[in-house]
């Protein structure tokens, strides 16, 4: 039975992984649960799993927490309480759901406690990747992707040899404003711009596929995971969502793995690998679906997708700034402070006036990911 921490238990990722679990309860236990401000979803999921660790947003949560759960229950708060739960809860599993660079630090505590990890949170790779996967080699633990796209690729690769690799191809759903022109985003909503048209998402998540960061971040994620450089890693606009991803082989042959758009399916086959098994997923139709549509990436339409690549080319502390200034933008255009289109124009502005750090230590990388998101809160 694998005792499993859920970092983002209320999250989209993290209340659907839950939701695999609960499925088979005599396969895992929940031995963590940590949260940000939705308490009272995260004490419905601790009375539910009844773990021994359970974190919140701030200590003032915590006691709300305390005052709610038994008291064997470890209640702890912040960021330390995340680390804390990562590498303390007795976990040899650690679900990284947590959203943008607040999951590097318990990624990496996760890291050192020696418990496998099923990796959703890109910005820890995007930030860190050299020191992720340095680190994950030398403890000799697993790094299971979640995402669809790199659990597509994940699951094409499987007994296949490195060297027999050509390209990888991840698909790109092209957001909720891929049949809008340029000159159409100008007035775009929060609203409009939060209506996927064919995942259910957390709403950064949904922002950042619409202005294609999402898709820069996955294909930072894949140079780390699989080890490919930018050149071999392409992106390919697939509306559907039917083909999650792609990988040809050096004889052309091209595998790719297709399902209806569910993340329960990667999510369960991270926490189940090398097995698989019965999913409530809904089975894909081809017949049903009939047509599917490719096209390539177009970076003209979708500069951030252009800033991605360029950052991730360069290398060091400049994915960092990528992150960390999209994350700042995204936040604003919530918040209704900035426009949809102002979001790239932020994150152009402060790589512009960064200076690479090469082989960042994680000092270097938390100096530079607080600098840039002072440089994408200013005024502009």
């Amino acid at each position: 039975m694998k005792k499993i921490a859920v970092l983002g238990s209320t999250g989209s990722i993290g209340t659907q992984t839950l939701d695999v679990i609960s499925r088979q309860p005599e396969d895992f236990q929940v031995v963590g649960l940590a949260a940000g401000n939705n308490v009272s979803l995260l004490l419905e999921q601790a009375r539910k799993f009844q773990p021994q660790w359970v974190s919140a947003a701030n200590e003032a949560l915590a006691d709300q927490l305390r005052a709610e759960l038994p008291a064997g229950v470890r209640v702890v708060s912040g960021e330390a309480g995340l680390t804390e739960i990562a590498g303390h809860s007795g976990a040899d599993y650690v679900v990284c759901a947590l959203v943008g660079s607040l999951g590097l630090k318990s990624t990496l505590a996760a890291i050192e406690a020696g418990a496998d990890i099923g990796l959703a949170n890109k910005e820890s790779l995007v930030t860190a990747g050299h020191l992720v996967m340095d680190r994950a080699r030398r403890k000799g633990i697993s790094i299971l992707p979640v995402d669809s796209e790199h659990s597509a690729i994940f699951q094409c690769l499987n007994g296949e040899s490195g060297k027999a690799v050509k390209r990888l191809m991840i698909t790109a759903s092209g957001g909720s404003f891929r049949n809008l022109g340029r000159d159409q985003l100008q007035n775009v909503t929060v609203e409009d711009a939060l209506k996927h048209p064919n995942w259910s998402m957390g709403a950064k998540i949904t922002i950042d596929s619409a202005t294609m960061v999402n898709k820069g971040l996955e294909v930072i994620e894949a140079h780390w995971l699989f080890d490919l450089p930018y050149d071999r890693i392409d992106v390919v606009l697939h509306p559907e969502s039917i083909v999650h991803s792609m990988v040809e082989f050096v004889d052309t042959s091209v595998m790719a793995q297709l399902g209806n758009p569910d993340m329960r399916v990667p999510i369960q086959y991270a926490l189940t690998f090398p097995e698989r098994k019965a999913s409530p997923a809904s089975p894909l139709d081809l017949l049903k679906q009939g047509t599917l549509h490719f096209k390539p990436m177009d970076f003209e339409r979708y500069p951030c997708m252009r800033m991605a690549y360029e950052a991730g080319r360069a290398g060091g502390t400049s994915p960092t700034v990528f992150s960390a200034a999209n994350e700042i933008a995204v936040a604003r255009f919530l918040r209704g402070e900035i426009s949809f289109l102002a979001i790239e124009e932020i994150i152009e502005k402060v790589l512009s006036r960064h200076t690479v750090a090469a082989s960042p230590s994680l000092e270097v990388i938390l100096e530079t990911d607080a600098w840039a998101r002072l440089e994408a809160s200013a005024k502009q």
